[in-house]
């Protein structure tokens, strides 16, 4: 399709004001292969772009023809093959998505390269067409070498040594120097090769600065944690004496018929029926006590200050309580399992036989305090219940003395009997008394009485009375005064009822006696060895390769922490 078809028609212009733009506005495929085409008299020298940035950006499309051009370029009515694959060329690139900065770049190169687009993408065709590659690096490159008219007298280019180009169209290779000029390389370096320079010699600088680093690193692990774990490791495995230990198992027990003991007694497993007395036993051993009793029965002082023991592990000549007694707890291991209710053991020597044998005297010492810890248990509840039984016997003696007293000061065994036998007599008298008394009464409703009869009845009424008035007094002596029968009677019945509440308290102090010697009995203790002591033939102490790998462990810990320590004050020093 011919270009004058789609371009839009635009105003007339002045063509004889200006003849030349006017000419190559006609015909600018003319003026484009005119340019590129060289030419003996005309320079290769790339002219300005007098285009602006905004027209280089836009592609832009040459201006339609003239009238007359166009009338005769309509007689064949057919493009040629080079205009229909120019467009075809320009379409592609304009789908090819490239950015303003890229086009501006293709018309930089094309006019070094002595081309004239009539637009970017016209650029990048002139350049394709002639095997250039407008976004290679080393065009890029090129179009920063100052020009002649700006450059400075006296200032280098950077690019001396390069060889001078004598033809544009020409792909350059390497020329010959003649013999008589300098040859020598130029001191001075491109903008790019300096910046590599500067960009080497900052990476040299890291490097070294890293490497002094690590360096500094490096020593200060060696100082602060190979050197003493260097140590360390050579004390274990060198100067360390080699330490046996003796371990033993035992647990204390009860008495079986402890299991019906109180209303809990069981539910309660015997672990902790005996956890008390395990703790305490534990606690004995561990104590300075059994250590004294130990050095006195054994020499545990003496066998630890032995000049073939090494420093760190030997006592002094004269050793102290106190510093024996660090060397006995670190040597003598207690440890007890409260759900198990057994009791470990182990103790460490110099020598396997006196390993075994500290042991043994130690096992011996606690199986003596369980002993007494349940003996004494045992005397107290027996004590206690005891006691109680004599004082109720004594209370129970003197209250039956004291209702032997009133009987035989009563002289009589029941006064209360006394009393009812005087009561009864006075009834008798009184209904006796009554009779005669009625009696009288008949005798005395006849009109002529028998004298001797009434007489009679009246002497039986007046014996009866008095004999009533003497029972009544004595009822009335019986009652008044301290030594009354009502007294004694209270008395009597006082001192039984006392009798009969000690003869309670008495048996009770005596089932409570009975069930504390049977709860004294079940408090019995008994410690049973489950792992006899044996000595052992190899060293079981120092561990070498652990005790290393711990202290390297620890010292790293140290050194990592101080480190972390003194970077957090740096940082916040120079904050």
């Amino acid at each position: 399709m011919p270009m004058a078809a789609n371009a839009a028609p635009r105003p007339e212009r002045d063509s004889s004001a200006h003849p030349e733009r006017d000419s190559s506005a006609q015909h600018p495929g003319r003026e484009a292969s005119d340019a590129a085409r060289p030419t003996p008299g005309r320079s290769l020298t790339p002219t300005p772009n007098p285009t602006s940035p905004a027209e280089r950006q836009v592609p832009q499309r040459p201006a339609p023809p003239a009238p007359s051009e166009q009338s005769q370029s309509r007689q064949g009515e057919v493009s040629s093959a080079r205009e229909v694959a120019s467009e075809n060329d320009m379409d592609a690139i304009r789908q090819e998505g490239l950015t303003g900065r890229q086009l501006r770049m293709a018309r930089r190169v094309a006019q070094k390269h002595g081309l004239a687009p009539t637009s970017d993408f016209d650029a990048v065709r002139l350049l394709r067409a002639k095997g250039i590659d407008p976004f290679e690096r080393s065009n890029m490159l090129e179009l920063v070498v100052p020009s002649e008219s700006n450059r400075q007298p006296g200032e280098p280019d950077g690019f001396e040594n390069l060889p001078a180009r004598t033809d544009q169209n020409r792909h350059q290779l390497p020329q010959t120097v003649p013999v008589g000029r300098g040859t020598l390389p130029s001191t001075d370096l491109s903008p790019a090769d300096q910046r590599m320079r500067e960009i080497s010699q900052i990476q040299r600088d890291i490097g070294k600065r890293r490497r002094k680093k690590l360096g500094l690193l490096l020593v200060r692990l060696a100082f602060f944690v190979a050197l003493p774990t260097f140590l360390a490791g050579w004390y274990f495995y060198q100067i360390a004496t080699p330490m046996y230990a003796t371990k033993a198992d035992f647990l204390i027990i009860q008495n079986e018929g402890s299991g019906g003991a109180g209303p809990l007694g069981g539910l309660l497993p015997t672990q902790f029926a005996t956890n008390s007395d395990a703790i305490a036993t534990q606690g004995y051993l561990q104590s300075k006590d059994a250590m004294l009793r130990l050095d006195d029965d054994l020499g545990f002082k003496a066998h630890f200050t032995q000049d073939w023991i090494d420093p760190i592990q030997r006592l002094n000549t004269d050793p102290t309580n106190e510093e024996a007694y660090k060397t006995y707890r670190k040597n003598v291991k207690i440890g007890y399992d409260p759900t198990e209710g057994m009791i470990r053991l182990e103790v460490v020597a110099a020598e396997p036989e006196v390993s075994a044998e500290f042991a043994r005297r130690l096992i011996s010492y606690a199986e003596q305090r369980v002993n007494n810890l349940s003996q004494q248990k045992r005397e107290d509840q027996m004590k206690d219940a005891r006691q109680g039984f004599e004082k109720a016997e004594t209370e129970r003696r003197a209250a039956q003395e004291a209702l032997v007293k009133l009987q035989v000061e009563s002289s009589t065994l029941d006064p209360q009997a006394v009393i009812a036998a005087v009561r009864a007599q006075i009834t008798n008298y009184e209904t006796l008394l009554l009779e005669k008394e009625l009696e009288l009464a008949a005798l005395l409703d006849n009109a002529r009485p028998n004298r001797a009869k009434v007489d009679g009845v009246e002497g039986d009424i007046r014996r009866l009375n008095d004999q009533l008035e003497k029972l009544n007094q004595r009822m009335n002596d019986a009652s008044e005064g301290e030594n009354s029968l009502a007294q004694m009677a209270v008395n009597l019945q006082l001192a039984q009822a006392d009798l009969a509440s000690r003869d309670m308290m008495l048996q009770s102090a005596l089932q409570q006696m009975e069930q504390s010697r049977v709860e004294a009995s079940r408090q019995v203790r008994y410690l049973t060895v489950a792992v006899q002591p044996v000595a052992s033939q190899e060293a079981s102490y120092p561990r070498k390769f652990e005790n290393t790998i711990l202290a390297f462990l620890i010292f790293a810990g140290i050194y990592l922490m101080i480190s972390l320590t003194a970077s957090i004050l740096r940082e916040q020093v120079t904050s």
